[in-house]
């Protein structure tokens, strides 16, 4: 899977691959015993002393795709759809993890989530270490080639908490219907103080150039394009936000469930008929 242009995810819907960077080796793509190609991506940077990171996404558009042209929208499922989902890898802890928090959405959604072990499912998740966590967005895994995974969960083992599995799962499964990152809604006011922020995701264990940082924290998508709630700090979508990292002390948490807001607007993106 080819990496392109990158950008950011939160309530609403867009078309994008999230990828989050995490391990010290060269990128490289090879194939599983499914046949699913896969990928190790190649961090080179030392992080400051101080700028201690957190794993985080970082959206990769897939060949041809114009993501500030994109109508956000038409990344939607049809309202109902029972969408199938194969898991490939992964212990068998793990993989009931992943079916568990999946589930999250649909307990708010008219959308339903079937895990397959047959056939070419419309999610192909994989499990590759030191790849990142990441996920296209919505009816975009339709193009993906039923050779490739269209979500990987990069850092998953038996020790991983649940909190962990929680936070990821359910985020990565918000792109899959169509949500992008929260801190990149339309309306948002953050106080970015962009030099500390450029050093922080330069660094361990994100390694970002400065076009990914503006991407994927500082382009913010236009209210004619996005279907969103509102602004949301709780969001499972959104980056957790230092105040180091903002000139006023602003500050969001890690955020690990669905928040009030999401429930509601997801509802309303999969309405219950």
């Amino acid at each position: 899977m080819k990496l392109h242009q990158k950008i950011l995810l939160g309530s609403f819907i867009s078309v994008a691959l999230v990828s989050c960077n995490t391990s010290d080796n060269e990128a490289v793509g090879e194939n599983n015993s499914q046949g699913l190609k896969e990928l190790r991506v190649v961090p080179k940077a030392d992080i400051p002393s101080g700028f201690e990171g957190v794993q985080v996404c970082k959206d990769v558009y897939p060949s041809g795709t114009d993501p500030r042209g994109a109508v956000v929208t038409s990344t939607k499922w049809p309202n109902g759809s029972v969408i199938t989902v194969g898991l490939y890898g992964g212990t068998t802890k793990v993989r009931n993890k992943v079916m568990q928090y999946a589930q999250e959405w649909s307990n708010h959604a008219n959308i339903t989530f079937n895990f397959v072990n047959t056939g070419t499912p419309q999610i192909r998740v994989t499990f590759t270490q030191g790849a990142g966590s990441y996920s296209y967005l919505g009816t975009q895994a339709l193009s993906i080639p039923s050779n490739e995974e269209t979500m990987n969960f990069g850092w998953f083992d038996d020790s991983t908490s649940d909190a962990e599995f929680s936070r990821t799962v359910i985020h990565e499964f918000g792109h899959a219907l169509g949500m992008i990152h929260e801190h990149q809604h339309p309306l948002t006011t953050i106080p970015w103080d962009k030099n500390k922020v450029y050093t922080y995701y330069a660094g361990y264990p994100n390694y970002w150039s400065k076009k990914d940082v503006d991407n994927n924290l500082f382009a913010k998508y236009s209210t004619t394009q996005t279907q969103y709630s509102a602004y949301d700090t709780q969001s499972i979508m959104h980056y957790s936000i230092s105040s180091n990292l903002t000139t006023n002390g602003f500050s969001v948490g890690n955020n690990t469930v669905l928040s009030a807001t999401d429930k509601q607007f997801i509802a309303t993106v999969y309405p219950r008929l």
